[in-house]
């Protein structure tokens, strides 16, 4: 069962570039405003197919607000940045590009993000492990 109050985060769970922002992101969220999955797990693969979404290629980024939106690669970088609040949030709104050069940035670095970060990853914490979602329901 969803939780409505909550934003999910898929994300591609073998990549370690992508876990590093997990990580970040589960340091700031100090308001408890994120879930999070991976594009692979059960959940994440339930998300894409029921909006028609690739289920092989995992090299973007949504953010999910049930009820309400979806939202893909810097518009979803930018949102959770904005949800942050503080220097995040006062980031984000200096954003003066436009999406479709946002979304050029954001594939440029999607492409090579298994490049840029270790292969290893910090596990959650036992209070974080709440946070992550596998299965559908």
């Amino acid at each position: 069962m969803t939780d409505l109050s909550k934003y999910y985060i898929f994300f591609d769970g073998d990549c370690g570039f992508c876990n590093q922002w997990v990580q970040w992101i589960l340091e700031k969220d100090k308001k408890d405003e994120f879930l999070f999955s991976a594009l692979q797990s059960d959940f994440g693969q339930q998300f894409l197919k029921e909006r028609g979404l690739e289920q092989k290629q995992f090299n973007t980024l949504y953010l999910w607000k049930p009820d309400s939106y979806y939202l893909v690669k810097s518009e979803a970088v930018l949102k959770i940045a904005k949800i942050l609040g503080g220097t995040c949030g006062f980031l984000a709104k200096l954003n003066i590009f436009p999406r479709f050069f946002s979304d050029q940035i954001y594939d440029l670095v999607a492409k090579n993000r298994k490049q840029i970060s270790p292969e290893t990853c910090r596990l959650p914490t036992e209070q974080e492990r709440h946070k992550f979602i596998e299965k559908g329901s």
